[in-house]
């Protein structure tokens, strides 16, 4: 199966091969993916380098913690490429967005505040999980709506830190 993934505006045509194998462009790369323990935490093997990973899926859309930083990867197979395509969708860049936690954790910091502007790949907030500290980034433009937790503050996996309009 192909697929086109996006993150951080650049896109990538992916072609899982089998098992083993996954194609990206022209490019044939060795993988081992593994869910560990059933839990959103993943052993990646890519070439014979280890990665831990993060993954849930956020809206339409997944995030990703990957060595310290947040990713957000939009993946559509082939055919709702051609279908948004010839029907002209493109992806929001307006309405809410909901910054949820990747995993459970310890607020750092949080820098923003309600009704402040912000960008695409501004940092909002730090989020301390398994001694690593993580910035979470604005997937887009828009303005702080509520922020809905506190620096020292505990959370949860999936829970609604902030929201953006």
């Amino acid at each position: 199966m192909k697929y086109i993934t996006t993150i951080e505006e650049k896109s990538f045509n992916v072609e899982v091969v089998d098992e083993d194998h996954i194609r990206i462009s022209d490019r044939l790369v060795k993988v081992d993916f593994e869910s560990v323990s059933g839990q959103p935490v993943y052993s990646l093997l890519v070439e014979g380098n280890s990665y831990e990973a993060y993954v849930q899926e956020a809206d339409d859309a997944w995030q990703i913690l990957l060595k310290g930083r947040l990713y957000t990867a939009v993946v559509i197979d082939e055919r709702e490429q051609r279908l948004k395509a010839a029907g002209g969708a493109g992806l929001a860049e307006s309405g809410e967005f909901n910054l949820k936690a990747p995993m459970p954790g310890l607020v750092i910091s949080v820098l923003v505040k309600e009704g402040e502007p912000v960008v695409k790949g501004q940092v909002l907030l730090i989020l301390e999980s398994m001694k690593m500290q993580n910035e979470l980034k604005s997937p887009r433009d828009g303005i702080v709506n509520r922020v809905r937790i506190r620096s020292k503050e505990s959370v949860e996996q999936k829970q609604t830190l902030l929201t953006i309009l």
